[in-house]
């Protein structure tokens, strides 16, 4: 890319996206949003002018990065996170995983206070989600209830780090190690939180990513899988390419030097290997220009991850005296959390009800959002299809989560004239309410 096409293009972006002054009460504060500057522009537009478009170079440069940036030996990015969950937990269905094979009718253990599509995949590929309740503060899973949640039928965990606060995992690893079961990581919220020096992503058989405008950093729309395993990757990438049995870079032929001398399946002797396909796949890469885009955010992920913890704990600092109130966000003692936002569920006896409260902040023009599904088995897909689904014990907790909890932002884009905009709503509302 020539230098004047470089100048224009950086012309543009302050153009276009400049700052723009913060008015309280006028300006709305998002509970999430992306962040970047005239790199990501650059970024795409030099991948639009190599006319290639589709999986290319940067999608190599970001899965190399990424993956030596975690510490994992492979990734495969996707069109999004939901689809990174659907591939991850579909390669453990695999023939090629033989006796380790999930299999429909095992058992899978989540929780139900989440998002759906951590939970989907389980019933997507005909496997029964075992539901177990959630920690007050943390949000994450109740290790002794999932230790009564083992069973018989029981072959797999798949956890989400609910809004990057780590979930306990040297004792699920403990578990899975212990019961020979398979553990996903579902790291969508919670890129670059770390647990006992080890980055949350690292942990599972699999794990997972998000790069949607609201995670930490972005490709527009985007995903990856990770795994250390080398065949549970190849059938990852057989899964997002169409379920391919070849191994080819997209563009490339013949890598194995045997195209057209292959027998599998109940093929012909010789048919084309681009053309065979040997596990139940889908078309779910990304372009190189939503590649390129992600590459720019790398550069900024370090920046990112320490300003969503600044802005948590300056939310925390000046929250922590309406305990009264609220249930604050607490973590473990190992956990270092790459935060996703900021958790608060209204006791039942604050003399106000989230309702209330959430209506005032978007009153005001604060942006908030509930625990996603809250309790998914009480969603509308999940009644009307009559999932079936077990429970360990109750949802008390979950049930509260579903009522009283919701969150405000903490990414990147806060000033601190906004965050302490939101500060003083919370007080005006609070003292409003002891008036009455």
């Amino acid at each position: 890319m020539n230098d004047n096409l470089k100048k224009l293009l950086g012309e543009e972006y302050k153009e276009r996206f400049s700052p723009k002054e913060f008015v309280p009460g006028e300006s709305f504060i998002p509970v999430s949003g992306k962040t970047f500057d005239e790199k990501e522009i650059l970024n795409m537009t030099e991948a639009v002018l190599d006319g290639w478009w589709t999986e290319g170079r940067f999608s190599d440069l970001f899965e190399k990065r990424l993956s030596e940036w975690l510490g994992v030996k492979f990734t495969a990015i996707v069109n999004s996170g939901s689809s990174a969950n659907l591939v991850a937990f579909s390669a453990l269905m695999s023939a090629k995983l033989k006796d380790r094979r999930l299999k429909p009718g095992d058992e899978v253990i989540s929780v139900a206070a989440g998002f759906p599509t951590t939970v989907n995949p389980i019933v997507q590929n005909g496997l029964v989600p075992v539901f177990v309740d959630v920690d007050l503060g943390t949000y994450n899973i109740n290790i002794e209830k999932l230790k009564k949640a083992i069973g018989p039928k029981t072959r797999a965990i798949f956890l989400a780090h609910t809004l990057g606060n780590p979930c306990e995992l040297d004792k699920i690893a403990e578990l899975c190690e212990e019961h020979g079961l398979w553990f996903v990581e579902d790291n969508c919220d919670a890129l670059g939180s770390v647990y006992d020096g080890k980055k949350t992503g690292t942990f599972g058989h699999v794990a997972t990513c998000s790069f949607y405008p609201a995670h930490h950093i972005t490709m527009g729309e985007g995903g990856a899988v990770f795994t250390d395993d080398a065949l549970l990757y190849r059938i990852i990438k057989s899964i997002r390419d169409w379920g391919r049995d070849c191994w080819c870079r997209t563009g490339m032929d013949d890598t194995c030097k045997r195209r057209f001398s292959w027998k599998l399946g109940n093929l012909p002797l010789g048919y084309d290997h681009k053309y065979i396909y040997s596990e139940m796949g889908y078309n779910l890469k990304v372009t190189d220009i939503q590649a390129a885009l992600g590459v720019a955010q790398l550069d900024k992920l370090e920046d990112f991850i320490q300003k969503r913890r600044d802005n948590f704990d300056y939310l925390y600092e000046k929250l922590k005296k309406h305990e009264d109130y609220f249930i604050l966000p607490s973590w473990s003692d190992k956990a270092e959390s790459s935060w996703f936002g900021f958790l608060l569920t209204v006791k039942d006896d604050a003399g106000f009800t989230r309702d209330d409260l959430i209506k005032h902040l978007n009153e005001k023009k604060i942006g908030t959002r509930l625990l996603f599904a809250g309790n998914v088995i009480k969603q509308p897909y999940f009644v009307e299809k009559n999932i079936k689904y077990r429970i360990v014990d109750n949802l008390v907790n979950t049930d509260l989560v579903m009522t009283n909890t919701f969150w405000i932002g903490v990414h990147p884009g806060l000033s601190k004239d906004m965050l302490n905009y939101i500060v003083n709503e919370f007080n005006e509302f609070i003292k409003n309410m002891n008036k009455t």
